[in-house]
């Protein structure tokens, strides 16, 4: 009976195999008296007695019955699916790559790329092996959708760096933070439930995401930022710092964090040194495929070049050789064991391929322009669209041929000079401020052509491209839309003839910021657009002033979007690529974008000395004001004429002293000091008070006088 039980219960529990075979040595042991040697039938032991056989009866039914239900309790915790007992090492799925590209400007991109995976909670219960729990309560407790938060240090440049290409598109972000949330929510709780999730986001990445609960601080937009977004909200901190008190938590998310893998290459000194460094955390929740959780780390570092080596590209100098060891001091060891795949990309952008083809570049990861530092396991080729032009290479390295002992260090060592262009979006966006004053200015927003439309669209003025703009603008900033004016190539233009869709959310003091959503429609040949708004600023309370008022304002960036361009990357088809979500997400099809400066309007701010004044001006008044009257009300008249006359009785003794010295000039003999005591009683009517006063005013009078003519 007892190895039955114990079959049937290890069919779905094997780690309880091992306890259910000891118990069973352990009933065989006490059946043979309680001897280490085995029970064997040659034994013929005494019949035991019938109340004995009654307690073994009751403890296997007791020890049957424990075994079922620890089996009925612990199979949902376990979450096995199914008979097969590896259910949860398929339902949830990490995998780490690293995108690694040399810039036309000298400098080096590193792109880290963490995704995980977890089956619907309906599923999977709330027991997670890889993915991070507290990312999982989250989704639950708020019911996201789609959430994306990025913490961001520097600005993109997206004329060097590029502005079409997927990297750009979608991992560009913002200075400061960036939150906004898509809720699976009725629209009349979204507004607390936004509240709520800022408070708890600011706590997991201490970050001061709590700022952005106010009212005053995040939008709804409609179209503008994502399409059909009734219960989307953003938010956005300009002037958030960040530092590794951000990274940390965002680390503690991974399986292996910072200790094995890819993320071990994160030297703390070497990435907040760049040029551009933003992390971002995305998350996308459905019913039916679960929860996906995508962390990417984008850093632009600057390679150490030598003195020897000019510093101008525009010359034809070589590149700064580079290589992870020297960017990021670390090599990679292995990859993290929990990882289903763990690859690092070297790219080759298009305008790079294009002027290695120029020398009869021959597709080789060694060759008279270029070596690499280790030879990749593979070469991957874009498809381009375009038959004249070249698409970019990717060379991949799988980590797990690398270990300890013999690790991976991919590098670049150029041999010859190379100058080449980055891919760029159709227009390059910027944003300023016109008007001077602390009353009122100009808001302007510019488009300059690049050219680089006229390849997909042609430069026919029968052809027409979209551009979306999107804005938000704090409650101070007054603006007033019906100045809305727009200038073609220096020229005004109708607003009603550029203007093709327009959403307006007036803001209203303290309460709503200002947002604007405009669709406009531009002829192909145009070289230059701007537009401008103008506003008035408004006056703060002395409580709603940041300790750094003088330094001014801050309104965050503005979003230009292009609807008629699509940044994505096109491969053969392998199935090797669809176990990278990396090159996955390359080949999504992702909507243009290009992201604004951060303007700083300086306000009119009060002189925040003048409270202290007062405090001080108005506590001086009320303390000789309270004294005097303490004084006069606690006084006793009737005592104190008694100790005047009292006094006034007494001679004193510079009247006494005044009297001996002038019987002295008078010449009276020693007899007559005897009657001193009239004397003295005399002496205050001659020689008073009064008399005394006027003499030493007099004196100090003239001792001031004559230092003053001295020096004068």
């Amino acid at each position: 009976m007892y190895m039955y039980a114990c079959m049937h219960v290890s069919m779905h529990l094997k780690p309880y195999m091992n306890r259910c075979q000891a118990l069973i040595m352990l009933r065989l042991t006490t059946s043979n008296g309680g001897s280490d040697a085995p029970y064997t039938a040659a034994d013929t032991p005494p019949p035991p007695p019938p109340l004995l056989m009654a307690t073994h009866l009751h403890r296997s039914a007791a020890l049957l019955l424990l075994l079922i239900l620890s089996h009925v309790l612990v199979r949902p915790v376990l979450a096995s699916g199914g008979h097969d007992g590896g259910g949860g090492a398929e339902e949830e799925e990490f995998s780490e790559e690293l995108l690694l590209k040399p810039l036309s400007d000298r400098k080096v991109l590193a792109h880290f790329h963490f995704q995980s995976t977890a089956l619907p909670s309906a599923t999977n219960g709330r027991h997670h092996r890889l993915f991070p729990k507290a990312i999982a309560q989250l989704v639950e407790k708020f019911q996201i959708k789609e959430m994306e938060l990025s913490f961001t240090q520097g600005r993109w440049n997206y004329e060097n760096w590029g502005g079409s290409d997927p990297m750009s598109s979608t991992n560009a972000k913002p200075p400061g933070v960036e939150l906004w949330t898509l809720f699976d929510l009725p629209v009349t709780q979204v507004d607390a439930t936004w509240k709520n999730l800022t408070h708890s986001l600011s706590g997991l990445f201490c970050a001061s995401i709590n700022f952005l609960e106010s009212s005053t601080a995040y939008s709804a937009p409609r179209w503008g930022f994502h399409p059909n977004s009734d219960n989307l909200r953003y938010g956005a901190l300009p002037r958030e710092a960040v530092c590794t008190e951000n990274l940390t938590p965002w680390l503690k998310l991974l399986p292996c964090r910072d200790k094995a893998g890819l993320a071990s290459l994160l030297d703390r000194p070497s990435i907040y040194k760049g040029y551009y460094h933003s992390q971002r955390l995305r998350i996308v929740s459905t019913k039916v495929t679960g929860i996906v959780l995508e962390q990417t780390l984008t850093v632009v570092l600057q390679p150490n070049v030598k003195r020897n080596n000019p510093v101008s590209s525009t010359e034809g100098s070589l590149q700064p050789n580079w290589s992870m060891s020297a960017v990021f001091k670390k090599k990679i060891t292995g990859q993290c064991v929990l990882a289903k795949a763990s690859r690092v990309f070297l790219e080759l952008e298009e305008g790079l391929v294009a002027e290695l083809e120029k020398r009869v570049f021959r597709d080789s990861w060694s060759n008279p322009l270029f070596e690499l530092s280790a030879m990749p396991d593979r070469e991957i080729k874009e498809i381009n669209a375009l038959q004249d032009q070249s698409g970019s290479i990717l060379y991949e390295f799988k980590v797990a041929n690398y270990n300890e002992y013999e690790p991976l260090d991919v590098g670049m060592m150029w041999k010859v000079p190379l100058v080449w262009s980055c891919p760029h979006a159709p227009f390059h966006v910027s944003r300023f401020l016109m008007g001077s004053g602390n009353e009122r200015g100009s808001l302007a927003i510019s488009l300059q052509s690049t050219q680089s439309h006229e390849q997909f669209l042609g430069g026919s003025d029968a052809c027409t491209l979209q551009v979306v703009v999107f804005q938000v603008v704090p409650w101070y900033v007054k603006v007033y839309h019906h100045t809305l004016q727009i200038f073609i190539d220096g020229k005004p233009q109708t607003v009603s003839d550029v203007i093709e869709k327009l959403q307006v959310t007036p803001s209203e003091d303290k309460l709503l910021p200002g947002t604007l959503e405009l669709m406009l429609r531009f002829p192909c040949s145009m070289h230059s657009a701007t537009l401008t708004l103008d506003f008035d600023k408004g006056f703060l309370h002395i409580d709603e002033y940041p300790p750094d008022a003088n330094q001014g304002f801050d309104i965050p960036s503005a979003l230009v979007s292009f609807p008629g361009f699509q940044s994505s990357r096109s491969y053969h088809e392998d199935d090797s690529l669809k176990n990278s979500p990396l090159l996955l997400k390359f080949q999504e099809k992702h909507v243009m974008r290009s992201y604004t400066e951060v303007l700083l309007v300086p306000l009119t701010t009060p002189d925040f000395s003048m409270p202290y004044n007062v405090i001080t001006f108005t506590c001086t008044v009320l303390a000789l004001y309270f004294g005097s009257l303490l004084n006069v009300l606690r006084r006793r008249i009737g005592e104190e004429e008694r100790e005047l006359k009292s006094k006034a009785a007494r001679p004193g003794l510079i009247p006494l002293l005044l009297a001996k010295l002038s019987s002295k000039l008078k010449g009276r003999t020693d007899e007559s000091s005897q009657s001193s005591p009239s004397l003295s009683s005399s002496s205050p009517s001659i020689l008073g008070p009064k008399l005394l006063f006027k003499v030493i005013l007099i004196a100090v009078l003239a001792v001031f006088w004559n230092y003053y003519l001295n020096n004068g």
